[in-house]
């Protein structure tokens, strides 16, 4: 079948050129716009920027950003903002997207055709076959492959957005355990001043002959156990420092340059209102958009199918022979599978299965998401009540309780003995307090990102810190009535 048409010849070879031109100038590469709504997340979100970190230049800008954060006491926006700037994964996901628009722009390309050339020979005869072929049947599918590819973006692009919200929040939650860390740490060297104190104390009183061999027994077994908590809680600082330097991404000489406040942010007054919560999660939480965009793109795979799913070879071709001893000839070929056994029903009837599926996937997402808000908001309000109580009731009766004991201690209706125990009591309840309040600020984070997207990372949790809080109750275990012996 050897047959052509002038139109395709070498003299129209510009004439192609310009058509290829025409056909491609709408399809252009531009990563930087495939990433630009996950940097929108991130100001919108987190009030932060995620910068591209492509030239040198960008690299540079970065790390002066860094270096500036690094010159005052670190808060928890600044935590997140170093998370960002230094977080190698969220960078490896930038090019990612990068690689998923340009699979994109690779479907508005038209497929290229196929020129077939073949020269023949026969004694003095020559005959020169010329051929010019085109995919119909990738033609057909353009636009719904187009669609496809777009919502695949969409979907990267989704995937990203919910690594940004976890790196976020790791960082957040990193901060909020080092800073209580820390100021548990201080807390402890506090308990061990006053074991001490009252460890010497009880030892020049029983040389005195003024308290029982079993008192001071009691008053060296809770230095011992003060000195045990403090390395605990040394011990407890370094590791969540160190999960901090991990979450921000820091490494060499900014570990020491890294400083922290002294102490965490005061409780809020009022809880946050819990207007329509639930509402906006479903509105905007990346899982649930994912599954939406899921089930879209099914759907858009559904119609592809429907269009392909009896012929899976449709080509169009133009030909053209010479020969220099017949005339030329000119003609077109078509090539079209014939649909004898496979007719195609049971991929489209599986595409038809897969987009019902994701249906109901979609919609367990959003019962999931709405059943994780209620329990994440549960869970902040009693972490908010909790420390507000510790704060406005437990610690005022602390003081008052030691104040009054001071005034009998004064009024000699008292012992020094009685005064120590009641100090240790007071540092209970300001090592709980302490506790009360990293938990709320923890479950204020959790809410926040349950908002937005699954909570994913709870690898920096309340537990650690509450161990070694607790490791120093054993201190403050003697209670004032044995103080009396």
């Amino acid at each position: 079948m050897s047959s052509t048409t002038p139109s395709f010849g070498l003299t129209r070879t510009p004439w192609l050129a310009l058509l290829a031109l025409s056909l491609t100038g709408c399809a252009s590469l531009a990563p930087e716009q495939a990433a630009a709504p996950i940097q929108q997340h991130s100001r919108d979100w987190l009030q932060a920027d995620l910068p591209l970190q492509r030239t040198d230049d960008q690299r540079a800008a970065a790390r002066a950003r860094t270096e500036a954060l690094l010159a005052r006491p670190l808060d928890a926006p600044g935590a997140v903002q170093l998370a960002l700037l230094n977080h190698r994964g969220l960078q490896a996901s930038l090019y990612g997207l990068g690689i998923a628009d340009a699979e994109r722009v690779q479907t508005l390309l038209w497929p290229n055709p196929v020129l077939n050339i073949g020269r023949m020979v026969r004694g003095d005869e020559r005959e020169i076959e010329r051929g010019l072929e085109f995919n119909l049947l990738s033609l057909l599918g353009r636009g719904a492959r187009q669609d496809a590819s777009a919502r695949a973006l969409a979907a990267e692009q989704a995937r990203v957005a919910q690594q940004l919200l976890d790196v976020a929040s790791q960082a957040r939650r990193a901060w909020v355990q080092a800073v209580a860390s820390q100021e548990q740490l201080q807390h402890a060297h506090t308990v061990l001043d006053s074991a001490s104190a009252g460890a010497e104390l009880a030892l020049r009183m029983r040389q005195a002959g003024n308290v029982s061999a079993l008192r001071l027994a009691r008053e060296r077994a809770v230095l011992a156990e003060s000195q045990l908590a403090l390395e605990q809680a040394q011990l407890q600082a370094a590791r969540d420092r160190e999960s901090l330097v991990r979450a921000i991404g820091l490494w060499g000489n900014d570990l020491a340059v890294l400083t922290l406040p002294e102490r965490l942010p005061e409780v809020p007054a009022d809880f946050r209102a819990a207007d329509d919560l639930e509402r906006q999660a479903v509105a905007q939480r990346l899982d649930i958009l994912a599954a939406k965009r899921a089930s879209e793109q099914l759907a858009a795979q559904l119609g592809l199918t429907r269009q392909t799913g009896r012929v899976n070879v449709l080509q169009l071709g133009v030909q053209r022979n010479s020969s220099n001893e017949a005339p030329t000839q000119r003609g077109i070929d078509l090539t079209v599978e014939l649909p004898l056994f496979d007719f195609g029903q049971a991929r489209v009837a599986g595409a038809r299965e897969a987009y019902g599926q994701s249906l109901e996937r979609t919609a367990q997402v959003a019962i999931d998401a709405r059943s994780e808000v209620r329990v994440a908001r549960a869970q902040a309000e009693t972490a908010w009540r909790i420390a507000r109580r510790h704060r406005e009731e437990l610690l005022p009766l602390a003081r008052q309780v030691s104040d009054e004991t001071l005034l009998r201690y004064n009024g000699m209706l008292v012992g020094v003995m009685d005064l120590l125990a009641d100090a240790r009591a007071q540092a209970r309840a300001v090592s709980a307090a302490l506790n009360a309040q990293r938990d709320f600020w923890l479950a204020e984070s959790e809410l926040s990102q349950s908002l937005l997207g699954p909570v994913r990372d709870t690898g920096t949790s309340g537990t650690g810190t509450a161990s070694a809080a607790s490791s120093a109750s054993p201190a403050a275990a003697p209670q004032a009535g044995g103080a009396a012996h």
